[in-house]
């Protein structure tokens, strides 16, 4: 019986990728590049600053510059992170549909708590959920069970009466090592790592309310 159903973040409850792109274009216009088309950044927005450094500069953690460039990017992106970020159309409704029906709900994301906590913030999310889990307040992140399992913890909800929303490999790998059902958001950002039907979750939706037809 699910219990308690978890959230990432990106991709998932919000579109964050105009503001993480936003962000990202800022640095090439800096650098005489010409932006990149929301398209291409939306398929890295869920890899964060890595990603979307390697779209849009071709480097990777251990080059030369991309301490710097990584710093850069994160100061732009929490200068303006809520400039066009919204959350996905249907997700406002699933969200009043569990505080209907008493089932609490969370936020498990690899977002750092310097861009969650304010962006929940701006995104009135802040008083209604139930639990939190950013990058770095555990010591392993998704694709290890260790955020989910605080999760749990922190609703005190068993892992198998909990359902956990995502839209990335890693998503379905860390919920199956927690021994949580995943489910896959077809609306989200998905990655690059082939079909979502091969990543092993029994469930996918392509609109946030289908989520209650699991529940």
């Amino acid at each position: 019986m699910i219990k308690a159903v978890l959230f990432d973040l990106d991709g998932t409850l919000a579109n964050t990728a105009p503001d993480l792109g936003h962000a990202l274009n800022r640095q090439r216009i800096a650098r005489g590049l010409s932006t990149l088309p929301m398209e291409l950044i939306r398929n890295e927005a869920s890899a964060g600053a890595r990603g979307l450094l390697g779209l849009g500069f071709n480097i990777k953690p251990g080059d030369a510059d991309y301490d710097a460039m990584r710093t850069e990017f994160l100061d732009f992106y929490a200068e303006q992170l809520c400039r066009e970020t919204r959350l996905f159309p249907g997700v406002a409704e699933l969200l009043d549909q569990l505080d209907v029906r008493g089932l609490p709900w969370g936020i498990v994301t690899n977002k750092p708590a310097r861009f969650t906590i304010p962006l929940l913030q701006e995104l009135g999310l802040t008083n209604r959920t139930a639990c939190v889990v950013s990058g770095g307040d555990t010591t392993y992140s998704k694709p290890h069970p260790e955020p989910l399992l605080a999760a749990s913890s922190a609703l005190d909800v068993a892992p198998a009466g909990c359902i956990y929303l995502g839209d990335d490999l890693r998503d379905v790998q860390a919920s199956l090592a927690a021994g949580m059902e995943p489910v896959i958001a077809k609306y989200g950002y998905l990655g690059n790592v082939g079909p979502p039907e091969s990543w092993g979750a029994r469930y996918l939706i392509d609109q946030p309310q289908e989520l209650l037809g699991y529940l």
